[in-house]
């Protein structure tokens, strides 16, 4: 009943959210006369802060319209080449009479709350020398019960697809949790010599061996037993949306956990946005409203995948140990030969801890020694890998020479 309860919640809210921003902007737009009347910043701060604390936040778009090749400008067209029940692989396709000799890169978002729009700042470092693909996860909800389950399993088969589908020039990019089903696709493919294998795999701040250096994101799933996920975490689906019956770990859920990491971050952060439209500074203000305005949109996990994944990653560690199989098939890493491996990390990340990620090298024991290179990202905490200045300023450099040196 909890997700039906949420529902009606959200359904009781939407009124006072919508008076909220209605009063806001009553107090703050210049042609109001309320806007003109003694505390009116601090008023309408106040209502805009209680809206988007309480609101409901869609999907955000990529909004990436234009890059620049070679100093000049170049219009982007954002379209989807496959659609599958759960995923959609986009391409940012350049709008140029001939086409570019760049290298194609598909970027592999994670399945594990937020949509891949929190890759939108990777995407926007990659495209001036890269022709990118980005996986576009379905929000489970939204997925009819009759287009079945989806498992941890079937992530790797739709990496595979995407893979053969843009192969075998193509260079694989993950961020955060698909480096584990990613290193498990390839890896198959190069047990079964697929001709479709990528030049390159880049592997940033993901959970390959969660055991070396275990974060609070660790530790929550090996601490509880698995029947406590089954249990306590997992909905159906309820009657307004497509998906109806489908079993979830919501969103809501989701983000509520993503706050208890850090609730006096969260607070600051507020307060902060708070004064900012006190003060008139609307440059941070809309800072702080982009930044919210992605982290709180989420999207529900389906239940088999989520399950899957505290099983076989974080509890029982099939991938480090040798013991995974996946379609029959025993997952085997050093069976990799010829595919050129990059990882990534950041020196403070308190989601992926130190090695989790490099250990894919011991992994991947038959990769040449010089197809092989470590980067740790230095001052950088989990998002500052794939966002911000040192994504923009270190590790998108990085990954591009990497790919050049072996395209």
């Amino acid at each position: 009943m909890l997700y039906q309860l949420h529902e009606m919640q959200r359904t009781f809210l939407n009124p006072l959210m919508q008076w909220a921003e209605a009063s806001s902007k009553l107090f703050s737009n210049p042609v109001s006369p309320l806007a003109h009347t003694p505390f009116s910043q601090r008023i309408a701060a106040g209502y805009e802060l209680l809206y988007r604390l309480g609101k409901d936040y869609e999907k955000p778009a990529f909004g990436i319209d234009t890059t620049t090749v070679d100093g000049k400008p170049v219009s982007i067209i954002e379209h989807a080449t496959v659609t599958k029940p759960f995923c959609r692989l986009i391409h940012f396709r350049k709008d140029v009479r001939e086409p570019l000799k760049q290298p194609t890169v598909l970027l592999v978002a994670p399945l594990s709350g937020h949509h891949s729009t929190l890759l939108r700042d990777t995407v926007r470092g990659l495209l001036p020398e890269h022709d990118v693909y980005i996986t576009d996860w379905t929000d489970a909800r939204m997925v009819p019960l009759s287009e079945g389950p989806f498992h941890l399993d079937d992530y790797i088969f739709y990496v595979q697809d995407f893979i053969r589908h843009l192969g075998p020039d193509v260079h694989v990019i993950s961020v955060c949790q698909p480096t584990v089903p990613v290193l498990a696709a390839i890896s198959l493919m190069a047990t079964n010599n697929d001709p479709k294998l990528p030049k390159t795999m880049t592997m940033m701040g993901g959970p390959i061996d969660p055991r070396k250096s275990p974060t609070a994101v660790n530790n929550l799933a090996t601490e509880k037993p698995f029947s406590w996920f089954e249990n306590t975490v997992i909905y159906p689906v309820p009657p307004n949306y497509p998906g109806f019956g489908r079993k979830v770990y919501p969103g809501f859920l989701q983000h509520a956990g993503f706050i208890a990491m850090n609730p006096g971050r969260h607070a600051q952060s507020h307060r902060e946005f708070y004064m900012h439209l006190v003060r008139g500074d609307d440059e941070s203000a809309e800072s702080h409203r982009k930044f919210y305005d992605e982290y709180n949109a989420v999207l529900d996990m389906p239940a088999e995948y989520y399950l899957d994944t505290i099983k076989t990653v974080f509890q029982e560690h099939r991938l480090p140990n040798g013991t995974w199989e996946v379609g029959g098939q025993l997952v085997r890493p050093q069976d990799i030969k010829t595919v050129a491996l990059l990882t990534v990390e950041g020196e403070l990340d308190d989601i992926s801890g130190a090695g989790q990620t490099q250990a894919a090298h011991d992994l991947c024991s038959g990769i040449p020694a010089d197809m092989q290179e470590d980067y740790v990202v230095p001052q950088a905490g989990h998002y500052g890998i794939f966002s911000g200045r040192r994504w923009r300023e270190l590790v998108c450099p990085k990954i591009t020479s990497f790919i050049r040196q072996h395209s």
